[in-house]
């Protein structure tokens, strides 16, 4: 299962992944509505009380603009790292939002600035995607690798700072993430493995 390409059972893997951009509409839309402003809920670097918005900056967009931004990458990288199954990349996912969101809140920007989306988890998708097949030696997951790349390579501009408004530190510390939970998962699989040496003088099987 660890060096498969496409997720095991493809119509559950893309109910999850519309499911969860069904989520971000919403979200954004009772963002509309509302009088109140969700984005305020989002990561306030360095502020205990912006430590929370780790759980929720990337459920919440600045405007539609950026939610219609993300929407592709989220929809395509969360279907494909559910190769190794749903539990594998709930897994995955929760490495890529906490640790994204630490980095954001440790390094992220001062002042009032409120830091949510979710590139960071799109960038977290992308780079486990990126590496998976090195860590796991398959040679299929190495292609499709190479074609994300090629598709969106222009996406890697976004780990540098000097876009003003990007949050280059949740896309770094997201990619970071994903090659994290790459070799985590990819070491996991190795180690389960093993063969289970036989008793001596007996064997395994009944």
């Amino acid at each position: 299962m660890a060096k498969r390409i496409l997720p095991p059972n493809p119509k559950t893997a893309a109910i999850v992944a519309l499911s969860f951009t069904l989520v971000l509409y919403l979200v954004e839309l009772i963002d509309v509505i509302l009088p109140a402003n969700l984005d305020h809920g989002g990561i306030v670097s360095r502020r205990l009380s912006g430590l929370d918005g780790i759980l929720w900056a990337p459920l919440l967009h600045a405007n539609w603009s950026h939610l219609f931004s993300n929407t592709v990458p989220v929809l395509v990288f969360s279907f494909l790292a559910m190769a190794a199954g749903i539990g594998r990349w709930a897994v995955v996912t929760a490495i890529i939002w906490v640790i994204s969101g630490v980095g954001v809140w440790l390094v992220g920007p001062g002042g009032n600035t409120y830091t949510v989306g979710a590139s960071g988890l799109a960038f977290g998708w992308l780079a486990y995607l990126l590496v998976r097949g090195i860590f796991n030696r398959a040679a299929g997951q190495i292609l499709v690798a190479v074609v994300l790349l090629g598709i969106w390579s222009g996406m890697l501009w976004g780990l540098l700072p000097g876009n003003t408004g990007i949050s280059w530190q949740g896309h770094l510390f997201g990619a970071l993430a994903g090659v994290l939970a790459a070799w985590l998962t990819s070491r996991g699989d190795r180690r389960s493995a093993k063969a289970i040496p036989a008793p001596p003088g007996g064997n395994l099987g009944v």
